[in-house]
């Protein structure tokens, strides 16, 4: 009774919760997986256990997948003496880093203190991929002024940023 308890405890407060027929599916997949390679003397692949269960071959993925223990960002998938090499450097989002976040953050302030003339043609020529002519006639005001304007704004972005 208290080896059912501490399974039932496990089982509800595991990391990842898996669905009682995703696991009923995944041990129909690692019998077929043993018959089969008892069979032919060697592993078999994914089509060929979805074949010999009559099941999609997503399923069979999805099953195994379900049953594969969680695997942490941080544990090491390499150790050359002192160095580990983890999980998470293998990952590593070049796009999202902190100093992408940084200029990101430096650019917003430095077209928040733009007026808002130069904010509105700024975003007329760059988010919304306008003409200088077109966003003349928006505004009101002529090509060569747009123009002005527009660099005269971009060159106090890049001052702020440092550029």
């Amino acid at each position: 009774m208290i080896a059912g308890e501490l399974r039932r405890f496990l089982r509800d407060h595991s990391a990842v919760r898996v669905s009682r027929s995703m696991r009923d599916t995944a041990y129909r997949v690692l019998q077929a997986k043993e018959k089969l390679t008892a069979e032919t003397g060697r592993e078999p692949d994914v089509e060929q256990i979805a074949k010999a269960l009559d099941i999609p071959r997503q399923d069979v993925v999805f099953a195994l997948e379900a049953i594969t223990d969680p695997v942490s960002l941080y544990d090491p998938i390499y150790s050359d003496g002192g160095e580990n090499a983890t999980v998470m450097d293998q990952i590593g989002d070049s796009r999202n880093t902190d100093e992408h976040w940084l200029e990101q953050i430096a650019l917003e302030e430095a077209v928040r203190r733009l007026d808002e003339r130069e904010k509105r043609i700024l975003a007329l020529r760059f988010y919304d991929g306008r003409t200088q002519m077109e966003v003349a006639k928006t505004v009101g005001i002529s090509q060569a002024q747009v123009s002005r304007l527009e660099k005269n704004a971009i060159r106090r972005i890049k001052k702020e940023l440092g550029n």
